[in-house]
């Protein structure tokens, strides 16, 4: 696991760039705090930054060049099928001087071209230089496991592990206006778009050509097998259909127990983290598990359904307990990290379970995108429900003016009853997308257009959403929910959150439900293998029986609230009123709508506060990032 940087030009390359090159990779040093090195070129240089995982000598170090001189490669990842590579390229002819993945990486695209990225089993970020062409290659894993931006000018262009390697060069930050107008809904910013114009994302499962002249061609190798072909689904019974699962997770878990370094898994005391933990430790004595608790609050804290499976499997297990102070003593530092706006608030959580993790293993298994594969979210069933359209879900729908009345706020069980009911009757009457898009955003768009001072170009936004929503446009099937998942919600949000914070620590984190024969496989069973009334992630619950403890079942799904109301209303009112949301900087500031801002901070006061604290947290975020970065 490492940052990346890099720098190509279609003229010879000045001592400037490569130095914003360094720079860049400076601000890289804890996704790759082992070591760092450059290789420069008449027309190009590549930086890297190293954690090591995979053979931790020295030899193993990059940017790491063929034996010919031709060929030097920069790379972020793991390849887990690395050792069935290199015995096939030794049979070609090819020998190696290292035991790592790298150096097998390299050797498969001198020989098989483009065609080696099919070939892989793991995720990756990559740049490959050849430098008798003087040309580059990037790629990104199928998932968008590993992120990797780049930006086009006129002489340069450049890429980066992240977006603060990215600001290193002499890039443009004008704001995408349209990319702000997305964050204030959705909190986060959808792929391949940035904050900035200029700055692009890599989608997952594509490769861009850079050639001499810096003209760019990308290309997709892998696109999710879906819809299925002819609109058929794999003939294949439900009994059937879970030992498939179970085998196909089972080798994917086993790919990913290979390190040189000491590993572990994370245990929620969900049934996804569960699960991996239970078939981790069929393979790996006295396993290292970690999990995180939060004191004083019994409704979120899973750790006793944690040490049942800890218990069952004789892991070495951590429990991390937290109160709300500690996850408040953290939000500086969890804020600083970011370098673009991101406002999932459990963002805190995950860096603080990573930070303790760190302390006594370098990589963790995580249950990673089993939710959106199988069906995991509560806006899964509700979505479930609309389409059923039974006399509950009717009544419910009918009784929206009640709802509207009702305080709504996610700070107390009723309250938030009554905030669930709203939503679910205001997307109820609304088409697939539309109710997709409402459910997925924290601020509605005309809300969000009210806030803005300077409004995105409507065409510009539209196009975007629609190539997001274009598979519920006309959506009958359950799956266009899961697939439109996969490509916003798990890219742009859940990835982006455990890659940024599990690397603030130096910490590698694998995913074994998205080994892509396992998200294949899941994509080609029907819908009702994933859901029905009352059950969400059907086939992975009743596949995962016979490994987990009983009491892991029939038990709602939980998820931590963070608690931004009382911080709000106490320890972070100051922030709020006398900095980041202060009259006098969003005057100055000239983005926001001083009265709309007013109004949310009303809100914050009231007996129903809804969805303001939410939106008030994306706020304090983005002018956070905005006063580091821009003002």
């Amino acid at each position: 696991m490492c940052g990346i940087a890099g720098v190509t030009s279609n003229k010879s390359l000045k001592q400037e760039s490569f130095d914003h090159l360094k720079l860049a990779c400076s601000r890289l040093a804890k996704r790759g705090p082992d070591h760092e090195a450059y290789s420069r070129f008449e027309k190009a240089a590549l930086g890297h930054r190293r954690l090591s995982i995979i053979d931790t000598s020295e030899a193993a170090n990059q940017p790491f060049t063929d034996p010919t001189n031709r060929y030097t490669i920069v790379f972020n990842g793991e390849i887990y099928n690395y050792k069935q590579l290199r015995k096939e390229l030794e049979q070609k002819g090819h020998q190696f001087r290292t035991t790592s993945d790298t150096e097998v990486l390299l050797m498969a695209y001198v020989q098989f071209g483009y065609a080696f990225l099919n070939k892989l089993d793991g995720f990756f970020a990559l740049a490959i230089y050849d430098k008798q062409e003087q040309s580059t290659l990037l790629a990104r894993d199928r998932f968008g496991i590993k992120p990797l931006l780049f930006c086009k000018q006129e002489e340069n262009f450049f890429f980066a592990s992240e977006m603060k390697a990215m600001m290193a060069f002499d890039i443009s930050k004008e704001l995408d206006l349209s990319s702000l107008f997305t964050y204030l809904q959705l909190n986060y910013i959808p792929e391949p778009h940035s904050i900035f114009r200029g700055v692009k994302k890599l989608e997952p499962g594509h490769y861009l050509k850079v050639d001499a002249e810096n003209r760019v061609q990308k290309i997709p190798f892998y696109q999710l097998p879906y819809p299925p072909e002819n609109g058929k689904y794999l003939d294949i019974g439900y009994e059937e259909a879970q030992k498939e699962l179970i085998t196909l997770l089972d080798q994917s878990v086993e790919q990913r127990l290979v390190s040189d370094v000491p590993l572990g898994t994370f245990l929620s005391g969900g049934i996804d983290s569960s699960l991996i933990t239970a078939l981790a430790a069929r393979k790996v004595k006295n396993l290292n598990t970690f999990s995180i608790g939060f004191e004083n609050e019994p409704l979120f804290d899973e750790t006793h359904f944690a040490e049942e499976v800890a218990k069952k499997y004789s892991t070495q297990h951590h429990v991390f307990s937290l109160n709300r102070n500690d996850l408040l003593d953290s939000l500086y530092e969890t804020l600083d990290y970011l370098d673009e706006p991101f406002a999932d608030s459990s963002a805190l959580a995950v860096n603080a379970l990573s930070k303790r993790t760190r302390q006594h293993v370098t990589v963790a298994l995580s249950g990673d995108g089993a939710d959106e594969i199988f069906s995991g979210y509560h806006k899964h069933m509700g979505e479930f429900m609309v389409r059923k359209n039974g006399l509950k879900q009717q009544l419910v729908r009918k009784m929206k003016v009640v709802w509207e009345v009702m305080p709504q706020s996610r700070n107390s069980k009723l309250g938030n009853l009554f905030r669930k009911l709203k939503k679910f009757s205001e997307g109820s009457n609304l088409s697939a997308d539309e109710r997709y898009w409402l459910w997925a955003g924290l601020m509605q768009e005309a809300d969000a257009s009210n806030l803005m001072l300077k409004n995105a170009k409507p065409e510009i936004y539209h196009t975007r959403k629609t190539q997001i929503l274009q598979l519920l446009k006309q959506s009958k099937d359950f799956n266009d929910v899961l697939a439109t998942d996969m490509r916003l919600v798990l890219l742009s949000d859940m990835l982006k959150k455990v890659d940024l914070y599990s690397m603030a620590n130096s910490l590698e984190v694998r995913t074994p439900f998205l080994d892509h024969r396992l998200v294949n496989f899941a994509f080609s069973l029907r819908a009702n293998y994933k859901i029905q009334e009352g059950m969400k992630k059907r086939i992975l619950q009743d596949a995962a029986r016979p490994y987990l403890p009983e009491s892991l079942y029939n038990r709602p799904k939980q998820g931590f609230e963070v608690p931004l109301l009382p911080w709000f209303r106490g320890e972070l009112s100051d922030l709020i009123h006398q900095d980041l949301l202060s009259a006098s900087f969003i005057k100055e500031q000239n983005l926001f709508n001083p009265q709309y801002i007013s109004q949310l901070l009303n809100q914050l006061k009231s007996s129903s506060p809804g969805d303001a604290p939410a939106n008030v947290w994306a706020l304090l975020v983005f002018n956070k990032w905005w006063k580091r970065y821009i003002g």
